[in-house]
């Protein structure tokens, strides 16, 4: 399966949820032109109050559709940029991929991938129960987090719904994911 981007989302807020568009700008070092959580240090609240001055690893939020469908078969309705997405994907088990791997999107964007998304109380003020629906336990008993991954942009350019996604991971040894 090839995979791709079925949307894209950007707030100029620190909304829970973001707005499809047509298009979003991805800015080298910085994240999503127009977007609250775009700059080189943190800009999510909690952590700009806990320091400042952290260099920012979240400045691009991306999901993959597939999890819409299995909230879906647990009775929720979640549909691409409601949970504070900037880039819906598809085709693409983001949550196996280790940190470093680089997704090349559209004819010049690169984003490198930092680490998971840690669900907060906000998608259960999204949605009663959503919470729970995003958090799992492997066979191991280790907690999964389903609610994303979170990355870095190294390379700026326009991305589309359409565009195509190729994966580059980094050289081994790879590093599991972790929340950032």
């Amino acid at each position: 399966m090839n995979a791709s981007v079925i949307a894209v989302s950007r707030s100029a807020t620190h909304s829970f949820s973001k707005t499809n568009r047509e298009s979003i700008r991805l800015l080298a070092g910085l994240g999503i032109e127009g977007d609250a959580h775009a700059g080189e240090t943190v800009k999510h609240r909690s952590r700009v109050k806990a320091d400042p001055t952290q260099p920012n690893l979240r400045q691009v939020h991306l999901i993959h559709a597939e999890l819409f469908d299995e909230l879906e078969a647990k009775g929720f309705t979640v549909t691409a940029g409601e949970m504070g997405e900037n880039i819906t994907t598809h085709g693409i088990d983001l949550l196996s991929l280790p940190v470093g791997t680089q997704l090349h999107i559209g004819t010049s964007a690169v984003v490198e991938v930092t680490g998971l998304r840690n669900p907060c109380v906000q998608i259960d003020r999204f949605q009663k129960g959503l919470m729970k629906a995003v958090l799992g336990r492997d066979s191991e008993g280790e907690l999964v987090r389903k609610s994303g991954v979170m990355g870095i942009v190294l390379a700026g350019g326009e991305i589309r719904v359409g565009d195509a996604i190729t994966v580059t991971l980094p050289t081994e040894p790879h590093r599991r994911l972790a929340p950032v």
